[in-house]
């Protein structure tokens, strides 16, 4: 028997909150339900562009179940298998900092929560498979180009280390969808293609501020109920049942999560591009891979997003304070389930905490320190000092200084230091620049050789330290446009190659070298390689 027809579904999620009794997908205001029905739109001509094997095994599903037709017409949204019971949730948000009232899942349909042979919990959602009753005026639909950034990007946060949604995979459906790509008035037909991503939950920031603005305080709390016996059972009571202080302690938890995330952001370079509070998952898992980006020169005010591009509240040095801001959201709307505003001060705290314990851990590793010293933030701040003096490249800067030679000779000019770096530069560094770095270095090497002198460390070890968390390869704007280019026109292939690629980030991968290399000037300002827009 195939896997896929003995998959075990445990829907808890819709049995154990209230639903939408109308079942129609008319666009509406939904009030006292979690979630509405939704029936996936057919797709003329389903076709499995890719899926992902790591995925696929979260499900214990084999090869040849995901090389199946059926595979295919079930992740598409044409078949239901039994057991699988449709559904969108409903949630609310703030988007760019003002209360945007009721979102929920405009274009995302949950199929139905699978129970593995670990007895995790997956719940299996499609997007871009049709209209719910959140779609407001949209068609719940998404196109290729979009959805290769999404199914790439998933697995590629994962092999990472970055928390993540994950995605198991990528269809074609085989119609047309209108799409305006910068909502300049220039549309265009584009093919139309769905993506399956899993996640032990779906429950986001705004999943509890709906109904806190609503003043539906029984349906809050039934909903954050159900989440921490669901995915946070450790903090429960002896007795099972969540008290005011429970409520507390989970605040801290989401809040440690949260900080936990940033920090990995920022670590390989990540910007989010839409950090509304409706794209913030309470497990803290990265969620909804819209107008992301990746750092190619190191600059903080970047931001992916061209609705962003005036505010850039959501450029990469604001994800920080962006996740505290989003925290105090969410601290708002179960303040009702608490009614004291100290205890849920307190547990805020902790996302300022785990960020800095985060930063100071990954900057260390970064610069292969053993470990981070008060002094040491004068030496970080003096470097991301210099690397925005010119354009750098984020990636390549902190993969090179590990070959930078710690028994370099004093006599070594500043050009020859530096000499491993040189990749790293989009323009010749001018002779200001060369002399500041290589008094930095002079510092770097002496800081480091004075952390090597802690017992048992070696060279080899402080690379090993240095190659575990900074990237060799990551899904540069330009590399995900260049798979698009290509499945556009019929080619899968390198949406393949780099999802091999991207397996072994932190490898170096001799055969993938090309990969690893700056943005090419003629992608600096090319659609989909620079900034894109929230269009899918």
């Amino acid at each position: 028997m195939s896997t896929l027809a003995a998959l075990k579904f445990d829907n808890r999620y819709r049995r154990q909150l209230p639903g939408d009794t109308d079942p129609s997908s008319t666009p509406r205001q939904v009030t006292g339900a979690a979630w509405s029905p939704a029936i996936p739109r057919p797709a003329s001509a389903p076709q499995c562009v890719s899926w992902s094997p790591e995925a696929a095994a979260l499900l214990d599903l084999s090869a040849a179940d995901c090389q199946s037709e059926l595979f295919a017409q079930i992740f598409v949204g044409n078949h239901q298998l039994p057991g699988m019971q449709p559904y969108a949730m409903c949630y609310g948000g703030h988007q760019f900092g003002h209360w945007a009232g009721q979102l929920g899942d405009g274009r995302a349909i949950n199929l139905g929560e699978v129970i593995n042979a670990k007895g995790k919990h997956w719940t299996l959602q499609l997007k871009g498979a049709g209209p719910t009753p959140y779609s407001r005026h949209a068609d719940g639909l998404a196109v290729l180009r979009s959805s290769v950034r999404e199914y790439l990007c998933s697995e590629a946060m994962h092999h990472l280390g970055v928390p993540t949604t994950r995605a198991l995979s990528l269809m074609l459906t085989g119609d047309q969808v209108e799409r305006d790509m910068f909502y300049d008035g220039n549309s265009r037909w584009e093919p139309g293609a769905v993506v399956c991503r899993i996640a032990p939950s779906f429950v986001r920031f705004g999943s509890l501020e709906i109904f806190a603005a609503r003043q539906d305080y029984a349906l809050l709390q039934q909903l954050l109920d159900f989440t921490l016996k669901a995915d946070f059972p450790e903090l429960l009571p002896a007795s099972g049942r969540a008290q005011k202080s429970t409520y507390v302690d989970w605040l801290a938890e989401v809040a440690r999560r949260t900080a936990e995330l940033v920090a990995h952001w920022m670590r390989v370079g990540f910007v989010h591009g839409v950090m509304n509070t409706d794209n913030l998952s309470v497990l803290g898992l990265t969620i909804d891979y819209g107008p992301y980006g990746w750092l190619e020169g190191y600059e903080p005010g970047w931001t992916p997003n061209t609705t962003d591009a005036q505010g850039r509240r959501y450029c990469y040095g604001a994800q920080p304070n962006i996740g505290q801001w989003n925290l105090v959201r969410l601290a708002n709307a179960i303040y009702p389930l608490v009614g004291e505003a100290a205890p849920l001060e307190a547990a805020l705290e902790e996302y300022a905490r785990t960020y800095e314990v985060c930063r100071e851990r990954d900057m260390a590793a970064k610069l292969g320190l053993h470990t981070f010293n008060t002094a040491d933030d004068e030496l970080v701040e003096a470097l991301l000092a210099l690397l925005q003096q010119t354009e750098t490249d984020m990636t390549l800067f902190f993969r090179s200084l590990m070959d930078v030679e710690l028994n370099a000779q004093q006599d070594l000019s500043d050009a020859q230091l530096m000499a491993p770096l040189q990749d790293a530069y989009y323009t010749e560094p001018d002779a200001s620049l060369v002399s500041e770095t290589g008094r930095w270095l002079r510092r770097y090497i002496a800081r480091s050789r004075e952390s090597l002198a802690a017992p048992n460390e070696s060279m080899q070890t402080r690379r090993a330290r240095m190659s575990s968390v900074n990237p060799k390869y990551v899904l540069r704007n330009y590399l995900a446009q260049q798979a698009i280019d290509r499945a556009e026109n019929g080619d899968f292939s390198e949406i393949e190659t780099l999802l091999d690629l991207l397996r072994r980030p932190y490898d170096e991968q001799p055969h993938y070298q090309q990969y690893a290399a700056r943005r090419p000037e003629w992608a600096r300002n090319r659609a989909g390689c620079s900034m894109l827009s929230c269009s899918s």
